[in-house]
């Protein structure tokens, strides 16, 4: 009798299950990866090499950083000075016709023999009203000061008088005008103040005009 092959799989040889499988990869889970080169570790030749690179690029940094502070402070200080010119400028133009009034006046004063003391007085007038338009245009106001109560902040006192006309502590006369640019003081007001007069009931225990 024959024998029948076995049919067992794997059972004879060049089945699959005689292949063997692919070799591990590097890298993969469970296998073992090998560690990167280490880097020789520098001299100190080469470590004061670094350093002293180091240094000198921040000493370039520093000098550049000085260079433009100086050019941005020259500049900040031209563009002041300009806009202070400017301003200047401005301001003096409009009084320029001022004196321009001034000196049309004063040489057609010359020109005439006899001077009118009232044309004289209205073209003064004339100027002053004119004057005052143009500190107006720059926000120059005058303080006030007469009867009004003396206020240290736009007043300065140059003298006392007693009086009994007004409260004590009020301006009475003012000897120079004080103004104001828009919030703030340009010049104090030089006023006299009224200060309470001396009393004429006579102090306690001090004999009257009418004692012995």
């Amino acid at each position: 009798m024959s024998e029948k092959p076995d049919k067992t799989p794997g059972a004879r040889a060049g089945t699959p299950n005689d292949v063997p499988g692919p070799a591990p990869e590097a890298g993969l889970p469970g296998t073992a990866a090998e560690p990167p080169p280490e880097l020789p570790s520098p001299t100190p030749e080469e470590r004061v090499a670094t350093l002293e690179n180091e240094k000198a690029e921040l000493h370039d940094r520093m000098l550049r950083i000085a260079a433009e502070f100086d050019n941005w402070k020259k500049r900040s200080r031209k563009e002041m000075s300009d806009t202070e010119t400017r301003s200047k400028e401005q301001v003096l133009r409009e009084f320029l016709e001022i004196i321009d009034n001034l000196e049309r006046a004063t040489a057609s004063w010359a020109d005439n023999g006899d001077i009118d003391p009232r044309a004289v007085r209205d073209g003064v007038d004339l100027v002053l009203r004119q004057f005052r338009g143009k500190l107006e245009r720059f926000q120059v106001k005058p303080v006030d000061s007469k009867g009004m109560a003396f206020d240290p902040r736009v007043h300065e006192a140059i003298s006392q008088i007693p009086t009994a006309d007004v409260k004590p502590g009020t301006v009475v006369s003012e000897l120079q005008k004080g103004y104001m640019i828009g919030e703030r003081l340009l010049r104090p007001a030089m006023v006299v103040v009224a200060s309470a007069p001396p009393s004429s009931v006579p102090v306690a225990g001090e004999p009257g005009k009418g004692d012995a």
